[in-house]
């Protein structure tokens, strides 16, 4: 989790100076998701995210230098600087694909999880998405074909309450997102997203569920983004602001994920505060570097602008 805090608050100031052109969903707030799911993953088990998904690429072992080299647009980057923040990919660690389209790599991932079905190598996908992609029909044919078929994937809804800019009261009807599962037959389950262990322990019996070949699992993780849709903060016309109500995001920010489970390993004597400190200070370092590979690494160049463009 502090890896992926880390990394995108040293993306801020970059963002907001420009040196970052392109379009950044930050995952801060949100990461006790990606790492409790993850954590119960094998290197071969596949992942497919959407347009906030810095923190399951990182959860699933992608790279980090190679990612802040991508959203930097270098040629070092995992997508070799073609992609930006939301199309980062790692096959040998399972990160299969992520698009910033709504909902669209759901379908993407039931494809994955069909191939495993098939193949019998007891894979398991997972596919993230936000509370926006409820919306979209693809989910519910995935979910009828995945309950059909006994597949071999986990619908994971990271509802963080909002869809761009519009709250979910007034996008849904039912706001217990948990429930659309229900009539596919697959298990629904409403899990609080910002206390990982929570996360951690749920994903483990999903994940067993799945190999067990007793088919897919949908999950909706309670969770909140610390920084705006898009950046650090809401650019509205111009204006830096946040259209949620403070006393919301204050609520949220004692929820903190990294403080929460700081808390629980210090009152439980698991370790010691002088600890702590040292993960921080090697995460630090490891950002540090990461974001020196990316700044000193170098952009596409104009003559090779058509690699990797492909045409029937």
């Amino acid at each position: 989790m502090l890896r992926i805090r880390l990394a995108e608050e040293s993306l801020v100031d970059p963002i907001l100076k420009g040196e970052i052109r392109c379009p950044v969903h930050l995952y801060s707030g949100e990461e006790a998701v990606a790492t409790g799911i993850c954590a119960n993953l094998e290197k071969t088990d596949y992942i497919f995210g959407n347009h906030r998904s810095h923190g399951h690429y990182l959860a699933k072992g992608g790279d980090m230098g190679q990612m802040i080299a991508e959203i930097y647009g270098k040629e070092s980057g995992c997508s070799r600087g073609r992609g930006g923040s939301m199309h980062l990919i790692d096959p040998e660690n399972g990160v299969m694909g992520i698009v910033p389209i709504v909902a669209g790599t759901i379908s993407l991932a039931l494809g994955a999880a069909l191939a495993s079905k098939i193949r019998n190598d007891r894979r398991v996908t997972v596919t993230f998405f936000g509370d926006g992609a409820t919306g979209e029909g693809v989910l519910y044919e995935s979910m009828n074909f995945a309950a059909l078929k006994k597949l071999p994937i986990i619908f994971a809804c990271e509802n963080n309450l909002y869809s761009t800019h519009l709250p979910i009261r007034e996008i849904r009807v039912n706001n217990n997102i948990s429930e659309t599962a229900s009539p596919f037959k697959i298990p629904g389950i409403r899990v609080e997203g910002n206390k990982v262990l929570e996360v951690y322990d749920a994903a483990k019996k999903a994940v067993e569920h799945c190999r067990r070949g007793d088919g897919p699992v949908f999950f909706e993780f309670l969770t909140y983004r610390f920084r705006g849709h898009v950046g650090p903060d809401d650019n509205i016309q111009g204006s830096h602001v946040d259209i949620r109500p403070e006393e919301e995001i204050e609520e949220w920010r004692r929820k903190d994920p990294i403080d929460d489970l700081k808390k629980y390993l210090l009152t439980s004597k698991i370790c010691a505060d002088s600890e702590i400190s040292v993960i921080y200070d090697e995460v630090t370092d490891e950002v540090n570097r990461a974001t020196d590979f990316a700044l000193k690494s170098d952009y596409p160049k104009p003559s090779d602008l058509l690699n990797y463009v492909y045409k029937s």
